[in-house]
C-alpha cells in the first residue's frame, strides 16, 4: 500500500509539472513557473487532491542534484575570466550590497537577523536561465551587456554556493555560531582540496576511456553515479548535496566531454528538477500572497528596481555607455533558480516561516513573468537616456574629439569589434587602409588606441557619437555589432547622415537581412550561410567535382538566398 501511494503521489506531480509546464510554453513563460504552479495546485493551501510532499521530497533531492551538477558544467571558467572585473568585482559587489539591503529590510518588517539573512539572499541572485532565453530571442546573446549579464550571473551562481554553507552554519549553530562556521568553512575547503586536483586529473581519462566503449547506457550511468556519488560525498563532509553536485559540474566543465556529459545529463535533469520546483510550488500559501500583496509588491520592486538599479550603477562605475549599463541592470532584474533553492533550504531548516517562504516565491515568480516585457522597454528607454545624459555619459570620460579623431575623407567606419570586426579591422591595418571603430568595451577601446587605431567608446546608434565619425564623408559602413536590433538602428541613422554611404552588415537570418535591405543596406552577410557555403566547397572538391563547377554551384546557392531575401521583401511590401 506504501508502494502505490508512492507511486500515486509521483504521478501526480508530475502529471502537475507536466499542465504547469505546457501552459507555461503556451503563454511564453519559463517552465519553472509552470512547475511552481503545477505545485500550487496539488498543494495543502488549495481544494482537490493534496500531494505528500515528503514522498515529492525525495526525488526532488535527486532534483537539485542534477540540477547543480548541470549548472557546474555549463560553467566556463575561460569565459568567466575573459568577462574581466566587471563580473568578478561587479557582480561581488552586488550580491553583497543585496544582501544588505534585503537584510535592513527584513529587520524593518520584524524579522529575525537570520530570516532577514536569508531574505537578502534570495533576492541577490539573477536567473541565467531565463536571461539566456530572453537574450537569445531578441538576438543579443552576443551584445556587449549579453555577454557582461551571463558572466555577472556566473559569478552570482558561484556566490549562492558560498551563500549555502555559510547560511546551514548559521542556522544549525546554536551559541558556537562562529566556530560551526568556520567548520563549515574548513570542510568546504577540505573537501575541494580533496576533490579539484584529483578529478581534474583523473575523470578526463576516466570518461574518455568510458566513451570509448561506445555504449551510451554505460556512459550514462557513470555520469549519473559520479554527479551522486560526489554530491552523497559531500554529505560526508557536513556540507549540502548541492554544494557538492556543483562542484562535481565544475570539474568535468573543462573536459572535452563537458558538452557530451550535459547532453546526457539533462532529460534526467528536466524530469527531477520538475519535480523538486513542484515540491517548492506545494509549500506556497495562495491566499497569504493575496493578504499581503502590498509586502508582494515590495518585495518585487527590491528584486527589479533596487537590484536591477543597483547593477546599472555599478556598471556605470566600471565605465560602460549609460545606455549598456541600463541595458545589464534590466537584464539580471529578475531573480533565479538558485533564489527558490535558498528559500527551500530556510524553510527545511525551519529559519523561514510559511509566510515568508510565500512572499519570497511570490516575488520571484513575478520578477521572471515581467523580465522579456522589462527587457523590451528597456531600448527605447536607453536611447532616450543617453540622448539626455550625454555631457555627462562615460563618452566623455575617456577623450574622443582630440584622441580617436577619424581620418575625414575616404574612410570605413567600423561598427563593433568582436570576432567578426576583428578580423576586419586586421585586414585593412595590413593594407593600410583609414578606419575608425565604434565599440562598447572600454577594455578593447582602451587596447586599440594603445595599438595607434582610431577608436571611440559608445554606442554606434548615437547621434553624438556619430558625428564624431564624419560619416557625411566616410566610404564604408561596416556593421558587425551582433545586436540585431542595434544593428538596424545603426543603419537607420547612417542613411539619414549619408545616403549614398556603402553599408554592409552582419546578419543572423534571411528575415533580418530582408528588414535591412529595407532600410537601405547595399550588402547583408549571413555568418551561418557563409559557413555553409564553404564547408559545401569542401564538400564538393573532395568528391571530385571540378573548381569552376564547384564555383558555379555555390554562385547558384548563394543566388537562391539573394532571391529568397527578395522574396521576403516583396510579401512584406
Amino acid at each position: 500500500m506504501a508502494d502505490s501511494n508512492f507511486l500515486i503521489n509521483m504521478t501526480i506531480a508530475l502529471a502537475a509539472a507536466f499542465m504547469g509546464a505546457t501552459i507555461a510554453a503556451r503563454l511564453g513563460q519559463s517552465t519553472i513557473l509552470g512547475y511552481i504552479v503545477g505545485g500550487i495546485v496539488i498543494g495543502p493551501f488549495t481544494p482537490g487532491f493534496v500531494g505528500d510532499a515528503v514522498a515529492v521530497e525525495t526525488l526532488a533531492d535527486i532534483g537539485i542534484i542534477l540540477l547543480m551538477f548541470a549548472i557546474g558544467v555549463q560553467l566556463s571558467m575561460r569565459e568567466l575570466m575573459r568577462a574581466g572585473r566587471v563580473a568578478l568585482l561587479g557582480g561581488s559587489a552586488q550580491v553583497l550590497l543585496t544582501i544588505a539591503l534585503g537584510y535592513l529590510v527584513g529587520i524593518a518588517l520584524g524579522w529575525s537577523p537570520l530570516q532577514a539573512l536569508f531574505f537578502g539572499a534570495v533576492i541577490s541572485n539573477s536567473s541565467s536561465t531565463v536571461l539566456s532565453k530572453v537574450l537569445g530571442e531578441r538576438g543579443e546573446a552576443g551584445s556587449v551587456h549579453g555577454q557582461v549579464g551571463l558572466a555577472w550571473s556566473t559569478i552570482q551562481d558561484l556566490s549562492t554556493i558560498i551563500l549555502v554553507v555559510v547560511l546551514t552554519a548559521l542556522s544549525t549553530g546554536g551559541d558556537g555560531v562562529l566556530v560551526d562556521l568556520l567548520w563549515a568553512t574548513g570542510m568546504a575547503v577540505l573537501f575541494l582540496v580533496l576533490l579539484v586536483p584529483v578529478g581534474s586529473r583523473i575523470l578526463p581519462w576516466f570518461f574518455a576511456r568510458v566513451a570509448a566503449l561506445q555504449n551510451r547506457e554505460a556512459f550514462i550511468l557513470t555520469v549519473a553515479t559520479f554527479a551522486l556519488g560526489t554530491a552523497y560525498v559531500s554529505s560526508l563532509f557536513g556540507l549540502s548535496l548541492a554544494l557538492g553536485a556543483f562542484v562535481a559540474g565544475v570539474v568535468v566543465s573543462e573536459s572535452d566531454l563537458s558538452h557530451q556529459i550535459l547532453g546526457e545529463v539533462e532529460p534526467l535533469r528536466d524530469i527531477f528538477a520538475g519535480l523538486f520546483f513542484v515540491s517548492v510550488g506545494m509549500l506556497v500559501d495562495p491566499m497569504f500572497v493575496i493578504r499581503n500583496l502590498p509586502l508582494v509588491l515590495l518585495t518585487l520592486a527590491l528584486i527589479v528596481l533596487a537590484k536591477g538599479l543597483m547593477i546599472a550603477l555599478i556598471s556605470l562605475l566600471f565605465r560602460y555607455p549609460a545606455r549598456v549599463a541600463m541595458l545589464i541592470g534590466v537584464t539580471l532584474a529578475q531573480s533565479a533558480e538558485f533564489s527558490f533553492l535558498l528559500a527551500r533550504l530556510g524553510a527545511d531548516l525551519d529559519v523561514l516561516t510559511p509566510e515568508i517562504f510565500s512572499l519570497l516565491l511570490a516575488g520571484a515568480a513575478v520578477s521572471i513573468v515581467i523580465s522579456p516585457a522589462l527587457h523590451s522597454a528597456a531600448g527605447p528607454f536607453g536611447r532616450w537616456l543617453e540622448q539626455r545624459t550625454a555631457a555627462n555619459s562615460p563618452l566623455s570620460w575617456l577623450p574622443v574629439t582630440d584622441e580617436a579623431e577619424p581620418p575625414l575623407r575616404g574612410h570605413m567606419v567600423l561598427c563593433g569589434y568582436g570576432r567578426v570586426g576583428g578580423v576586419i579591422g586586421d585586414a585593412l591595418t595590413r593594407r593600410g587602409f583609414p578606419f575608425v571603430v565604434i565599440e562598447q568595451d572600454q577594455y578593447i577601446v582602451r587596447r586599440l588606441r594603445e595599438q595607434g587605431v582610431h577608436a571611440l567608446l559608445g554606442n554606434a546608434d548615437n547621434y553624438a557619437l556619430l558625428d564624431q565619425v564624419h560619416l557625411e564623408h566616410a566610404r564604408v559602413l561596416v556593421v558587425a555589432t551582433p545586436d540585431s536590433l542595434a544593428a538596424r538602428r545603426i543603419v537607420d541613422r547612417a542613411r539619414q547622415i549619408n545616403p549614398r554611404l556603402n553599408i554592409v552588415v552582419r546578419s543572423h537570418d534571411q528575415a533580418e537581412s530582408a528588414r535591412l535591405a529595407d532600410l537601405g543596406v547595399n550588402e547583408t552577410v549571413v555568418g551561418e550561410l557563409e559557413l555553409a557555403l564553404e564547408m559545401t566547397r569542401f564538400t564538393l572538391r573532395r568528391f571530385g567535382v571540378g573548381s569552376l563547377e564547384t564555383q558555379a554551384i555555390v554562385q547558384g546557392l548563394r543566388s537562391t538566398h539573394a532571391n529568397q531575401i527578395r522574396d521576403i521583401q516583396d510579401e512584406s511590401s
